[in-house]
């Protein structure tokens, strides 16, 4: 039996079907951009023009503070103690105009970005063109950082280079599928243009109930103890840096004890103590990794016939020429030189080109690469004229020429360095059987500029290393590789003037540091404690005229400790400057490993400070008894003799402590066919 429908109901019913349709189709929608776009474009699509409320009252577009950049939204969760419903956005701004800086300064000031329950830091500053950008891998605190082509505009290239976001033409897709909640996002090495030498850190704290901004400029000023106006290179490191952090208000302190990872720029990365790096050299050593040599040589058996007698040395425990407690076992190294100076015969290529071949640099802060080189390339001793007769061979290229002849300005890219290197290294391999037979194994090569590592990597990372760069995390092989001190010459002719300092009753300077702001730490260094503390005497400059380099070292002479931080990469050339003025250095460098470290026990006549405990730096130094301090003061002056430059090599000095280490590695590492 048919009844009347009522019209009204059919009419509710087409409805609810309708709304349940579209709202499935938005949510599949959603969906579907949710997992294939950056969340931006997800947010976008929810709001026009590309207006995303910020976390207060406002709506207004970032397009209205940014008008002529390119914005990206990225909403992740990067700190513990924000709920799983909160959203705070990171903002990724390309072609940002300088000008428009200030004017999105005034606005957060006026109260129109607010943030509520978070601090925001944004950061300007120079970096090393191609050391690796800073990972902040543990820290719950994510940043953005992007590179510029010209001053005060970040290029149309620039990216962010996560290990979880990739570049997709002109997008940027997170892979949400790598992102775990609360887990940071890390930096990985990126190359990035050359930008002036500016430096302005501008630090935005806004309150959970108020919205103003503190905001802090600082210029970056050059120092005496690296010289950098009078190596370019070094300036060429510098890059502008931008660095957006959002972090809880709660976790944004900073202990009064040590600086938690992750804080104040510092980067989040595994640190190994010197233990733990002698442990690792040991086990490198107990398991050779070099190649086996295609076919036998009498030359491996005299290195075999040496290993085996330096394994088990005629017993030392004092020496008239050596300081028995500057060494791990100076019985092993005692022989081992003995048998270095009767035995090694070192063939130095003659291909390559000069200046990058055969035209080596003696001044400044890359010579120990160039001393090397003249020393050795004339060197009647431990040289031979026919490579059948030779233990080692060795590239006679400066990685400082390389840079200075070939780089090209502004281009961003060093693959042509890279490429000129494997060019030299195709001639030399089909000229010569010898990198075939060990596969590189028993060559070697000299470099103290901080892009040697990169350069050499690909092509040359089988054969022996002797790096200024020696970074335990970044590629340097314990055991393989050998620690090149770098020292800073300032006088070609006599690079022994200015040697030794004060007695130590007579110095009156606790600790002594002054250079540049190269790096993320050296700024937390002087945040703490330039102009802080009458005994501590902490600079970000001293100058370049004649009196201040003559205030310099007289402060190095005059100084209990001195404070090698590092800058760009691990190494510093005030290691050695400090043992050249019997300083007592102070290495503020985590995963450095120091010159020469198979044979000398650094930790005697060093102090190690891991650089999260720079806010008790002088309550550690204060805490050493003056007994153990004039110990280790004495033992500075005993160990300086490995460290210097002579213009006629000398037994037992810095030539020959560096073709010791080369010889040493070799010995531990060979394999016999």
């Amino acid at each position: 039996m048919d009844f009347p429908l009522d019209h009204q109901k059919i009419c509710q019913i087409d409805t609810r079907r309708l709304l349940f349709l579209m709202t499935t189709i938005a949510s599949f929608i959603l969906l579907v951009q949710f997992l294939s776009i950056p969340y931006g474009n997800v947010l976008q699509s929810l709001f026009a023009s590309g207006k995303v409320p910020s976390i207060g009252k406002s709506d207004q577009s970032v397009a209205e503070f940014f008008p002529n950049s390119e914005v990206i939204f990225a909403v992740v969760p990067f700190n513990n103690s924000i709920s799983s419903n909160s959203s705070v956005p990171h903002v990724l701004v390309k072609n940002i105009d300088e000008s428009v800086l200030g004017e999105f300064t005034d606005q957060v000031d006026e109260g129109k970005v607010p943030y509520r329950n978070s601090e925001v830091n944004v950061n300007f500053e120079l970096e090393n063109e191609f050391s690796p950008v800073e990972a902040d891998e543990s820290s719950r605190t994510d940043s953005i950082r992007v590179k510029a082509s010209e001053p005060g505009r970040i290029s149309q290239a620039g990216h962010v280079p996560f290990d979880n976001v990739q570049k997709e033409g002109n997008a940027l897709t997170l892979e949400r599928n790598r992102i775990e909640y609360n887990d940071s996002i890390p930096f990985t090495p990126a190359l990035s243009p050359v930008a002036p030498l500016t430096n302005l850190t501008l630090q935005r704290k806004v309150d959970a109930n108020l919205t103003s901004s503190v905001i802090s400029g600082t210029s970056n000023l050059s120092s005496l103890g690296e010289q950098e106006a009078d190596t370019p290179s070094k300036d060429k490191k510098l890059q502008t840096k931008r660095t957006v952090q959002v972090t809880s208000k709660n976790k944004s302190a900073v202990s009064t004890h040590s600086i938690e990872r992750g804080s104040l720029d510092m980067p989040s990365k595994p640190v190994m103590s010197l233990s733990e790096m002698n442990l690792l050299l040991q086990k490198n050593r107990a398991s050779s990794r070099s190649m086996i040599p295609r076919w036998s040589s009498v030359r491996d058996q005299e290195i075999l016939s040496a290993k085996l007698q330096i394994e088990n040395p005629p017993i030392i425990k004092t020496d008239r020429e050596l300081y028995a407690p500057l060494f791990w076992n100076i019985s092993m190294f005692k022989r081992s030189y003995e048998l270095m100076e009767r035995t090694l015969k070192v063939y130095t290529y003659r291909e390559g080109a000069r200046p990058v071949f055969h035209q080596p640099e003696t001044k400044g802060i890359y010579a120990s690469e160039g001393w090397f080189m003249k020393q050795m390339e004339g060197n009647k001793k431990f040289s031979v004229k026919d490579p059948r007769k030779a233990h080692l061979f060795y590239f006679p290229f400066s990685a400082r020429r390389l840079e200075q002849f070939l780089y090209v300005p502004n281009s961003h890219n060093h693959k042509n360095l890279i490429e000129h290197l494997k060019k030299y290294l195709d001639l030399i391999s089909a000229k010569y059987p010898f990198w075939n037979r060990t596969g590189g194994a028993d060559h070697f090569l000299v470099g103290c500029h901080d892009w040697t590592p990169t350069e050499t990597k690909r092509y040359m990372s089988s054969c022996i290393r002797a790096l200024c760069n020696a970074d335990v995390n970044e590629g340097f092989t314990l055991g393989k590789d050998a620690s090149l001190p770098e020292t800073y010459v300032r006088l070609a002719k006599d690079p022994l003037r200015d040697l030794g300092g004060k007695a130590p009753s007579k110095r009156q300077i606790l600790a002594f540091f002054a250079g540049s702001m190269h790096g993320y730490l050296r700024p937390i260094l002087l945040q703490y404690w330039e102009n802080k503390d009458p005994d501590m005497k902490i600079y970000s400059h001293m100058g370049h005229g004649k009196t201040d380099k003559g205030i310099y070292v007289q402060h190095m002479k005059n100084s209990k400790y001195c404070i090698c931080a590092k800058g760009f990469e691990v190494n510093s050339p005030r290691v050695v400057e400090a043992i050249f003025y019997e300083c007592v250095p102070v290495i503020i460098s985590d995963n450095f490993v120091p010159p020469f470290f198979e044979v000398l026990n650094w930790e005697t006549f060093a102090v190690f400070i891991p650089e999260k405990d720079i806010p008790n730096l002088k309550n550690i130094l204060l805490s050493i008894p003056e007994e153990k301090y004039q110990k280790l003061q004495m033992r500075v002056k005993k160990v300086q003799q490995h460290f210097l430059w002579h213009t006629k090599p000398v037994k037992y000095d810095i030539f020959h402590m560096i073709l010791h280490s080369i010889w040493y590695n070799r010995v531990f590492q060979i394999n016999p066919r």
